[in-house]
């Protein structure tokens, strides 16, 4: 026990990922000789790739931000460029403000890309703090003669043409199942969650102890069960959050996902709920939905591409869930009888889990960073 809690803070003294990953939004209006921009960047990024805090006091003002507008601009500016026929249009900043997102405050960025009138094949080629996080995704809302679609720009796919008529409706819905993929790989939250319920899902208990399912086919079925309940619980709540029928602040959101991994993990060591454990996979997996939502929510999406991104991207979600239960699962039920597995990888694991979530939970409650 004592060298799990060395374990324990161990782990604790490591930098703790935050839920929601490094994004800017983009919002491209295509008129005829001229792209106008809005960019919002975080101003943590902007921290860490041309600094903004000059007294270092971890509180950004904005007099600190005006007196690196100009740095900003030249940063932000050679990171996105505007092309017509292969040709680079002009780009000049018009105006900053900052706005507030889910998770912090961006800095807003307004310029223009003059390009030659009624010019063809106009394209936008993203590459903001790729070198620095390969993990960021620039989401971007093009406006055209008043159509709309998605764009997504990542390291795979840094160049997007910027037509909203050409573009196929089943590649906006398969940017949108990657990025879905993506964000479950990329949550940690999350799938720590659904590691916390399915590490117990190869066991039972027995007088107070655990012990290995004698078959595959109970485990499987546990487990089924679990992701099935977690799915259709997160599934809902999505929904509700993108369509904006509820709305909750994302402190709270991102506080109770921290709260669930560490109720769910806690249950392995110290068991509570020792069957059916789908029950708390429904309910947690309602708060988790919210937090898918936050993506969804700050690309500001308009409704007649809301449906399809929120289908595609929860279908993405789903994909990234099932291929972590495909890898974990064979493992388990292969090392379920194992002391390696039910002191290790349950309880120490378990530990583990929770003293990362309690770091999150700090963060999140009190808007405080533990860790760069």
């Amino acid at each position: 026990m004592r060298r799990v809690l060395l374990l324990a803070i161990f782990l604790v003294s490591l930098p703790a990922a935050a839920h929601k990953p490094s994004d800017s939004y983009l919002t491209l209006r295509v008129g005829d000789s001229m792209v106008d921009v809005q960019w919002d960047i975080a101003l943590r990024d902007l921290e860490y790739a041309v600094g903004v805090d000059a007294d270092g006091d971890g509180a950004i003002t904005w007099a600190e931000l005006q007196a690196r507008h100009d740095a900003i601009s030249a940063y932000a500016l050679a990171r996105l460029t505007i092309s017509a026929g292969g040709a680079r249009c002009a780009s000049a900043a018009v105006g900053h403000q900052v706005d507030r997102h889910s998770d912090g405050t961006y800095a807003v960025l307004r310029f223009a890309a003059l390009c030659p009138k009624d010019a063809r094949g106009l394209a936008a080629t993203y590459a903001l703090f790729f070198d620095l996080d390969p993990l960021h995704r620039g989401l971007a809302r093009l406006e055209e003669r008043g159509a709309t679609r998605s764009l997504v720009f990542s390291p795979e796919q840094p160049t997007q043409p910027l037509a909203v008529s050409g573009s196929s409706p089943l590649r906006q819905i398969a940017e949108f199942a990657r990025e879905g993929v993506f964000h479950i790989w990329t949550g940690f939250d999350h799938v720590l969650f659904l590691l916390s319920l399915l590490l117990p899902a190869v066991l039972r208990r027995e007088a107070g102890r655990w012990v290995p399912l004698p078959g595959f086919r109970q485990a499987l079925w546990k487990t089924l069960a679990i992701v099935t309940a977690f799915t259709l619980a997160h599934s809902l709540t999505l929904t509700l959050a993108a369509l904006e029928v509820v709305t909750l602040p994302s402190r709270w959101v991102e506080s109770a996902i921290a709260v669930s991994v560490v109720i769910a993990a806690l249950n392995n060591v110290y068991p509570v709920l020792e069957r059916r454990l789908w029950m708390v996979a429904f309910f947690f997996g309602l708060i988790h939905g919210f937090g898918f939502a936050s993506v969804l929510g700050d690309l500001g999406l308009p409704r007649d591409n809301l449906l399809a991104a929120l289908v595609s991207f929860n279908l993405g979600v789903e994909a990234g869930q099932l291929a972590i239960v495909a890898a974990l699962m064979p493992l388990a039920f292969a090392l379920r009888q194992t002391w390696l597995y039910r002191r290790l990888a349950l309880s120490a694991g378990s530990l583990l889990i929770v003293a990362v979530a309690c770091v999150w939970l700090f963060e999140r409650a009190f808007e405080l960073r533990l860790f760069s």
